[in-house]
C-alpha cells in the first residue's frame, strides 16, 4: 500500500481555510493555537552518533515508563502544555480546552488533527458550547501532520533538545521535559513557514466567523 493522502479537494479547502486563519491571526483579529499530543518514554530518540572504529557505543533504554504530553502552541511560541500519566482521551482533551476557554480574550481557533481523542463524542458534544463563547475547533485534513506546527515542537523535543544523558534516569527525564517546555518562547523557539492567503479565492463577510460564511466554508466536518 502506498502513502496515504487526503482527498485533493478536501485538502485544498482545508489548507486554504488554514491560510485564512493564519492571516487573521497575524493581523491580531483572532488567536490561533495548534494542539497535539505526544509520548515520551525511556527509549532514547538518537538520530545519529559518532564512534571510533574499535569503540563500542551503547545507550541503556527502557520502554517501561512513559509520560503523555498534550499542548497548544501558537506561532509566537506561546505554549500551554500538560504532562500526565493519564491516557489522552476525549475527556482529557475536553478538559484542556475548557481551561483555555477561561482565559480567551478574542475569537480563538484551535487546530487539531483527526486523532480519535480529538473526534470523540465528548468533543462533539462541547463544540457548539465553545463556539457560542468564541472558541472554535478547526480539523486538519487527514494524513497531513505537516500542517500542524505542534508536530515540530515534539520533533524538536525528542531529537534536538533532549540529550542522551537525559534518558539515564526516569525522574531526570521528566524534569528535563518539563524544563524544556517551560523554556519555549524564552530560550527555545520553533520556526515554521507561514501559509499565505490569496484574497481573490474567498469572500468573507464583515462579521468574523458568522455561521453563514466562515464556519460553513472552512470548518468542513470531514
Amino acid at each position: 500500500m502506498g502513502k496515504r493522502e487526503p482527498l485533493a479537494e478536501v485538502y485544498r479547502l482545508k489548507r486554504e481555510g488554514l491560510a485564512v486563519l493564519e492571516t487573521l491571526s497575524e493581523s491580531g483579529q483572532i488567536e490561533l493555537l495548534y494542539g497535539d499530543a505526544s509520548h515520551i518514554n525511556e527509549l532514547p530518540n538518537v538520530p545519529y552518533g559518532w564512534q571510533f572504529g574499535d569503540e563500542k557505543v551503547f545507550m541503556p533504554s527502557d520502554k517501561g515508563q512513559g509520560i503523555n504530553l498534550f499542548g497548544f502552541i501558537n506561532r509566537g511560541n506561546r505554549l500551554t502544555f500538560e504532562m500526565t500519566s493519564e491516557k489522552i482521551s476525549g475527556e482529557f482533551v475536553v478538559r484542556q480546552i475548557e481551561k483555555l476557554l477561561e482565559a480567551i480574550e478574542k475569537p480563538t481557533v484551535i487546530v487539531l488533527d483527526n486523532a480519535p481523542a480529538h473526534r470523540s463524542k465528548k468533543m462533539r458534544e462541547r463544540i457548539r458550547f465553545w463556539e457560542a463563547r468564541g472558541l472554535y475547533v478547526f480539523y486538519l485534513p487527514v494524513y497531513s501532520p505537516h500542517l500542524n506546527i505542534a508536530e515540530v515542537l515534539w520533533r524538536k523535543l525528542k531529537y534536538e533538545w533532549l540529550s542522551p544523558a537525559d534518558y539515564l534516569d526516569w525522574e531526570n527525564l521528566k524534569y528535563q521535559v518539563s524544563t524544556l517546555y517551560h523554556q519555549v518562547g524564552i530560550y527555545s523557539f520553533i520556526r515554521v513557514r507561514r501559509m499565505r492567503f490569496q484574497p481573490r479565492k474567498v469572500r468573507l463577510c464583515n462579521k468574523f466567523l458568522c455561521s453563514n460564511c466562515f464556519l460553513n466554508y472552512f470548518f468542513v466536518k470531514v
